[in-house]
């Protein structure tokens, strides 16, 4: 029997005509849920530790480091899991064309 997860908690920080600011917080074992980005988009977390990201083509864990940001191209499509026994925190900036 598989265990449903809690959902993680956005909160959105700024939407206007050129960026979606949201900050994501995950309780333990919280995820996002499957979707597809629909922008290219900018991650900066706020914690240290280990999320997974579930993709049609397998699981990928990614150690994260609190300031050390990354990008993603549109279209990824994922479910971010947090993999760590404490909360985390990131803020995702989204880039409107």
């Amino acid at each position: 029997m598989t265990t449903a997860r809690l959902p993680a908690q956005p909160t959105v920080q700024i939407d206007n005509d050129r960026v979606k600011v949201t900050e994501w917080r995950f309780a333990p074992g919280a995820e996002t849920g499957w979707h597809r980005h629909g922008m290219d988009y900018v991650v900066v977390p706020g914690t240290t530790g280990t999320l997974v990201a579930e993709t049609k083509e397998g699981d990928i864990r990614a150690e994260l480091t609190a300031g050390v940001s990354y990008f993603r191209p549109i279209g990824v499509e994922h479910n971010i899991v947090n993999a760590n026994p404490y909360e985390f925190v990131f803020v995702e900036v989204e880039l409107k064309a």
